[in-house]
């Protein structure tokens, strides 16, 4: 076998393994999405906990989507997804307990951090885009920064 044809059948095998890796997470997902919303109904109520697992269920899948049609992760994605797990544990921890601490101070702390993560993400990808490598097609101009390859 030459060379170029191990190339392409590795290849090959790569996207095979990528498309059914990205199905068994999306699939995985959807499972738990429905599970939780199943659990809620059961419950007969769905409490703010509840919505923002939700939410974090959508960017999880938004995210899976966008790197299914792109082979781009968003960073800013990922970053959507920390704030919303934070929120969520914020809300938690003072409904929960009622007695706001030093915790809370934290918690909101690493909120603040991370949306001015998304700020410096979001003026790096307009101030310099990123250059498609070669036999790649060009990246949209608004997240030409924010990806991980």
């Amino acid at each position: 076998m030459q060379q170029g044809q191990i190339n392409r059948v590795g290849g090959i095998l790569v996207d095979a393994f990528h498309y059914l890796a990205l199905f068994a997470i999306g699939g995985a997902i959807v499972w738990s999405a429905v599970y939780a919303f199943i659990g809620m109904t059961g419950k007969g109520h769905a409490s703010i906990d509840d919505i923002l697992l939700l939410f974090i269920y959508l960017e999880l899948g938004a995210m899976v989507g966008i790197y299914f049609k792109t082979n781009h992760m968003p960073v800013r994605f990922l970053i959507y997804v920390a704030i919303t797990a934070l929120t969520r544990l914020l809300i938690s921890d003072v409904s929960h307990h009622h007695a706001p601490d030093m915790g809370v101070v934290y918690i909101s702390g690493a909120i603040l951090l991370l949306a001015l993560a998304i700020l410096v993400v979001r003026f790096a990808s307009s101030r310099f885009p990123a250059v498609a490598a070669p036999g790649r097609h060009p990246l949209r101009r608004d997240s030409d920064a924010e990806v991980l390859d």
